[in-house]
Order: structure tokens, then C-alpha cells, then sequence
């Protein structure tokens, strides 16, 4: 297991900090709408990002800021405090060792000037404040009044503030954050803290956070804090599914609105140009569009990620007022379907062709980056990647908007990563882990780009309890979304998996000549064609091969191929590319290589400097292997290709 130190000297008492995640009441997160925020004629935003009061709360028990009441005043009013960049991980901003390795409670406080417009009216607008994601369990006050608290650290949460900001003097308005990165059995993902007791080895109080899952466990205000507003009535939220035909497609939607019956719903859907070419009202009901411009993947049309712009505007009498909301989903009309040996995508056989990434970069961790996201998509793009998977969290709102608008196909994955524990199956962990789908699928049902669920990655399924843990779990993420795939990524044994029943697409992670017969590249044909020959006889089922990949320093050769060098990095994907190609003739319908770049891990002996199975560096320069999986990838991009001519000389991506 990975650990991180919790410090020595002054550490919090045995079962603490796991007890501290459920010491305080508070308001939950509701189930209300999860729409992304937007600037609309009725809406404002903005967003808060920027330097923040940062304080890690180092005391014996890390109660000092709940024992103070820390959010009672301006956090420097409580001790030293440090500028913290947001949206950031804390752990590589500073040169303190005990904070790049922090366990426990840290405080962030922001301190806005709120327009005189957004306090007053009659009715006066609803002011929300809202996180892309912070890790891991957060407990929001605004002007020391409680606002909100969340568990879970990849998806967004929000919350009403508008009666703390309307009915305080002035319009200053202090946002306060307590944030904890512990990780229990029954978190997502989970983890333990464990005592170190024996005093002649450790000192007082030591302890570590162990982890079952290979990458580092960033943590902080990991995405944007918007503060926006919406009429004192408004559209909550907003539901399209869409089926297509040759000729006429059709937009089932259905809105809610909240504050007070809508007068009248109105809908406009808009294509590229702007023209209107279809029409609606009332809160259920179905668009239909004549000769529609497809959704269609990257490299699979000539015209990829097309989107349609939905406009839903909502009139409505609060206290004798007209109030008109106005939001603009963006629509992509696709859809997708599952056979016993193909992933359909409009109809047409799709092959993933992608890779596995991580929200992960030098200083900044898992923090929102817009350079290192773009870059990131004209690398895919560069690559010929078509897709990939979520690995091992939601990403964030950004990213799977430019999946939106350039096609790139995507496995969505909940945050189920490092589940071995017997005791992490059980219902505690079970009724978590069934809400964290429900907020997921909030978020991401509308997006054309996300074309299944991936409820975990490679859980301890061989485990009695994993039957009834992921038949219900995925039966509940179906009856969420009856109109996507379900799946989990395996690295169990084929004939031992108590889940793969329950899913539609197997998903089978393996790593032949690396972690088993280390440096053997020649006992991959065999291995890997066993694997997929028995999955498939078992199963029925379509297979991804959703992880495969070796470890490679860059600069490090060898030849012949001996481990960690570029060379043998090549080689491998060289065997399990023989195998692919025989096997996609029949069913296996995707590729997603581990892993798109390096990334930090824990510190351990296996490890230098985070994990090297990237085809490109931290850094985003391509190793060996990149041009190995570029010239595959596009040549089974021309191969599979039915539009003339997807890719040409003249391809800025070429």
C-alpha cells in the first residue's frame, strides 16, 4: 500500500481523523439540478478563482478550527496564513515537506465585493456559490453562517446563498472552506489511516494514509469557484435524449423549473449558423429535426462534435413579477448501441482507438490548467486518439466540454478506484458509492461525448460480496440513465469476476511481460490471446482492452529491449498490437493504452518520481511510443474510415 506520513510529534489521537468527516451537522448537498453555470440574459457569473488565505490546521487532534470557530472571522484574524493559488493542489505549492504529505483538515478563505445588484430587487436574484470539485469532504460557510457541505472530491456542489449575502450589511461577502483528504474504507476512493504505535521506530502519534490505488492523492480546491445567479424562479434543470434516423432525429427533453409554476416553456434549438430548426413548449416533449447533422467521433466524419445550441426559456409570476430565466444547452444528437461484438455509435461500428489519462501536472497537481488542457486534446489529436476513459475520477466540466465539441469519445468513471477491502463492499460503502453515480450522472447526462459508465477500476470483484455490491450498483446507474452502456474495468480472473455479469461491455485491464513474467515479451501472444478467448466464451461480450502499457524513462535505452527503457515500451505495444489486430476482426472493439503521460504517484520502491508508463513525459514530450501508437492510430483511423477523405495531407494534426 502507498502512504503518506501524517507527520511525527503532535499528530491527532488514534480514529480521529476518520470520526472528523462525520463530527458536524450541516446542510448536504440536495438533489437538486447540476446545470454548469453560464452566462445567459438572465444570468450572471463569476468565477473566484485567483489567491486564496490558505491555513493547515496543525494542531495535536486538527480540531483547532471547528474548537475556534476559524470561519467566525477573517482566517488571518486566527494565525499565520499563506497565499494558495485556486484552482491548485496544496501539496506542491510550498517547500514544506509536512504539507506536501498533509493529512487532515486545511482552511481556505476568499473575501468578494458582491454587486449592489445581486442584493437588492424585488424579488431580489438568487446568488448561488458553487465548486467544481475540492478533495475530498468540504464544509463551506459564507460569512460564518454554514452554507453547504460535500463528501467526495471529483464532482461539483453548490449552494443558496442568497438569503446569508441579502440579509448581511454591505455586500462583502467571506467564503470559507474547511476541506479534509482523509480516505476511510467507505470513501470513493477508499483508503485507511493506520497507527504507527511502536515508539521505538515512530514517533508519538505517527501515522500514514494507505491508499490501494497508484496515483497520488493531490488534494485542495481542485477546480473553479463560481458565485452565480439565477431569477428568483428558475430552470433547475434539464434532460435531452436523442434518437436519429437517416432522415429526421428527435430531442426528447424535459425541464424543471423551481420557484414557482412557469407561465410558459419555450424551447429553440439552434444549429451552428443560428437558424431555428426546431421548436417546443411545456416542461416534456420532443424537438424533431429534419436531415440532422450527426454527433459523429473524431476521425470517424469529416465534421466531428457537431453540436446543436438548446434554448430553454422559462416566464413565470412571483409575487406580481414577470421573471424570465433564460439557459442554453449545448445538444449532440447521436446514438449508441451494443451488440454482442460491437460498440455502435449512429449505427456505424466504433473502435476505440484512445488512451487513459490522469488530471495531473508539475506544482499545480490536479488543479484546472487551460494550457496543459489544450495542449493535452491537440496531443490526442496529433496522436489520432479518438477517446478515452476517465481514469480513475470524473474529470473536470472543461475538459468534457472540448470532448463535446471535438469528438472525443469518452468512458465516464466514478471515483471507484483501490476497492479491496472486504469492508469496502459492504452497504455503507455500497449507499456512497450509489450516490456518487447519481450526482455523475447529473452532471454528464447530456453530453454526447460520454457513451458509457465505468461505475470503478480494477475492485477486489473476486470477492464474494462484489455479486450483490455490482449487480445493484449497476442496476441503479441503468435505471439513472436507461440510454448509455454500463461498465467496470477488470483485472480479476475471468472465470472468478463476481461483477462482469451485470455489465455490457467487458473491460479488462492486463499487463503481460511487466507485472507478470516480468521482461518476457514473448509470452504475450499467448497470454493475451487466452485472455480475450476467455473472456469472450464466458461473456458474449464485447471487449476493450482498457489498460496495457510498461514503464519507460525517457532517454533510457537498451537493445535489445530490457525493461523501463523506450525500446521495450515499444515492444510491448508492438506484441499486444499483433493480437489487437486479429482480434478486432471479431470482438474486441477498443484500445486505450496506459498511459497518455507520466504521472506522481506515492513515493515507494518501485516508483521514481511517479509512474513512467506514459507514451509521454509529465512534461507532454512524446517518447518512442508515441509515434508507434500515432502510426497506428491513424492507420486504423484511414481503415475504418467510410467518409472520403477523414484524413488528408493537409491535416493540421498530420
Amino acid at each position: 500500500a502507498a502512504a503518506a506520513s501524517g507527520g511525527g510529534g503532535a499528530g491527532p489521537c488514534p480514529l480521529l481523523l476518520p470520526l472528523l468527516l462525520l463530527f458536524l451537522p450541516g446542510l448536504a448537498a440536495g438533489p437538486a439540478g447540476m446545470l454548469q453555470p453560464r452566462d445567459t440574459p438572465s444570468r450572471e457569473r463569476r468565477e473566484l478563482g485567483g489567491l486564496w488565505s490558505f491555513r493547515a490546521d496543525l494542531s495535536p487532534r486538527r480540531d483547532a478550527g471547528f474548537a475556534q470557530r476559524w470561519y467566525r472571522q477573517p482566517l488571518r484574524q486566527t494565525g499565520p496564513v499563506i497565499d494558495m493559488p485556486v484552482p491548485a493542489s496544496f501539496n506542491d505549492i510550498t517547500q514544506d515537506p509536512s504539507l506536501e504529505n498533509y493529512i487532515g483538515w486545511v482552511w481556505y478563505e476568499k473575501e468578494v465585493l458582491l454587486p449592489l445588484r445581486w442584493l437588492q430587487g424585488d424579488p431580489a436574484p438568487r446568488v448561488v456559490l458553487r465548486f467544481g470539485s475540492a478533495h475530498y469532504y468540504s464544509i463551506v460557510w459564507v460569512n460564518g453562517v454554514q452554507v453547504v457541505e460535500h463528501e467526495g472530491g471529483h464532482l461539483p456542489f453548490e449552494a443558496d446563498i442568497s438569503s446569508v449575502v441579502q440579509g448581511s450589511p454591505g455586500s462583502l461577502c467571506r467564503i470559507t472552506v474547511a476541506l479534509n483528504n482523509t480516505l476511510t474504507p467507505h470513501t470513493l476512493p477508499p483508503g485507511s489511516i493506520q497507527y504507527m504505535t511502536d515508539k521505538s521506530r515512530y514517533p508519538k502519534n505517527y501515522f500514514v494514509q494507505n491508499i490501494k490505488f497508484d496515483f497520488f492523492n493531490y488534494a485542495g480546491i481542485h477546480r473553479p469557484v463560481v458565485l452565480y445567479t439565477t431569477p428568483a424562479a428558475y430552470i433547475d434543470d434539464i434532460t435531452v435524449t436523442t434518437t436519429s434516423s437517416d432522415s429526421i432525429a428527435v430531442v426528447q427533453y424535459q425541464v424543471s423549473v423551481v420557484g414557482s409554476t412557469a407561465n410558459s416553456l419555450s424551447l429553440s434549438l439552434r444549429d451552428q449558423e443560428g437558424k431555428v430548426v426546431a421548436t417546443g413548449d411545456g416542461p416534456v416533449g420532443e424537438l424533431k429535426v429534419l436531415s440532422p447533422n450527426l454527433w459523429w467521433p473524431y476521425l470517424m466524419h469529416e465534421n466531428p462534435g457537431y453540436l446543436y445550441s438548446l434554448e430553454v426559456k422559462m416566464q413565470a409570476q412571483v409575487d406580481g413579477v414577470l421573471l424570465e430565466d433564460v439557459y442554453t444547452l449545448p445538444v449532440g444528437i447521436r446514438t449508441v448501441h451494443v451488440t454482442s461484438t460491437q460498440f455502435l455509435i449512429n449505427g456505424r461500428p466504433f473502435y476505440f482507438h484512445g488512451v487513459n489519462k490522469h488530471e495531473d501536472a508539475d506544482i499545480r497537481g490536479k488543479g484546472l490548467d487551460w494550457p496543459l488542457i489544450v495542449k493535452d486534446f491537440n496531443l490526442l489529436r496529433w496522436l489520432g486518439a479518438n477517446s478515452f476513459r476517465t481514469s480513475h475520477y470524473p474529470y473536470a466540466e472543461e475538459i468534457m466540454d472540448l470532448c463535446d465539441a471535438y469528438g472525443i469519445v469518452v468512458i465516464d468513471e466514478s471515483p471507484g478506484v483501490g476497492i479491496k477491502l472486504p469492508e469496502s463492499f459492504g452497504n455503507k460503502s455500497l449507499q456512497h458509492h450509489l450516490a456518487v453515480m447519481e450526482e455523475l450522472i447529473r452532471r454528464d447526462k447530456n453530453r454526447p461525448s460520454v457513451v458509457m459508465w465505468s461505475v470503478a477500476n480494477e475492485p477486489a470483484s473476486e470477492l464474494p460480496p462484489a455479486a450483490h455490491y455490482f449487480k445493484t450498483l449497476i442496476a441503479h446507474t441503468k435505471a439513472l440513465d436507461p440510454s448509455r452502456p454500463v461498465t467496470f474495468v477488470t483485472d480479476a480472473n475471468y472465470a472468478l469476476d463476481h461483477g462482469a455479469p451485470y455489465v455490457d461491455v467487458i473491460c479488462v485491464n492486463s499487463y503481460f511481460s511487466w507485472y507478470h513474467d516480468p521482461g518476457h515479451l514473448e509470452v504475450i501472444p499467448l497470454q493475451l490471446t487466452a485472455q480475450f478467448e476467455n473472456w469472450y466464451k464466458t461473456y458474449q461480450k464485447p471487449i476493450i482492452q482498457s489498460e496495457y502499457g510498461a514503464d519507460a524513462v525517457p532517454g533510457l535505452h537498451s537493445d535489445p529491449p530490457v525493461m523501463f527503457t523506450e525500446e521495450y515500451q515499444k515492444a510491448m505495444l508492438r506484441e499486444y498490437h499483433a493480437v489487437f489486430d486479429k482480434k478486432r476482426k471479431e470482438y474486441v472493439i477498443g484500445e486505450l493504452i496506459w498511459n497518455f503521460a507520466d504521472f506522481m504517484t506515492c513515493q515507494g520502491t518501485t516508483r521514481v518520481l511517479g509512474n513512467k508508463k506514459g507514451i509521454f513525459t509529465r512534461q507532454r514530450q512524446p517518447k518512442a511510443a508515441a509515434f508507434v501508437l500515432r502510426d497506428r492510430y491513424w492507420k486504423i483511423a484511414n481503415e475504418s474510415s467510410c467518409l472520403p477523405p477523414v484524413i488528408t495531407s493537409h491535416s493540421p494534426f498530420l
